[in-house]
């Protein structure tokens, strides 16, 4: 695909869960696609919904969870495949990073498919991480 040139980018509180799910599969993301209540639950309860839409199919979105004072979680980064490589991903960070102050730490675990992603858009890997695994 040629690179698009009507990308709408906003804070979006209102997607449905379906958009997300259908955005998620297109993306390659390993989340819960077919539980669409789970899905509702991330949307509703998430502080920051960055949204890329091309010609109003949502096509791209950032999800996080902040304080607003010291740290924002980046918990959702995906991207359709078929827009994959456009600069949306960057663009879509950069719209948190415009709802935080400089004061706030963007943090985020990845996927082992992304590891070469996150520093070419000027994320830093840390050590000092852990977690305790999700049971389902």
């Amino acid at each position: 695909m040629s690179h698009p040139i009507n990308i709408t980018y906003q804070n979006e509180r209102h997607i449905s869960a379906g958009e997300l799910s259908s955005v998620f599969k297109n993306s390659g993301i390993k989340r819960p696609t077919d539980d669409l209540i789970r899905l509702q639950k991330m949307i509703d309860n998430a502080d920051i919904l960055i949204t890329a839409r091309h010609q109003n199919r949502l096509i791209g979105i950032a999800r996080a969870i902040t304080d607003y004072s010291y740290c924002c979680y980046l918990s959702d980064l995906a991207v359709d495949k078929d827009y994959q490589h456009h600069g949306i991903g960057t663009e879509l960070i950069r719209y948190v990073q415009a709802e935080l102050s400089k004061e706030v730490a963007l943090i985020l675990l990845s996927s082992p498919t992304a590891m070469d992603y996150y520093p070419k858009i000027g994320f830093k890997p840390i050590d000092n991480g852990f977690k305790i695994a999700r049971r389902q």
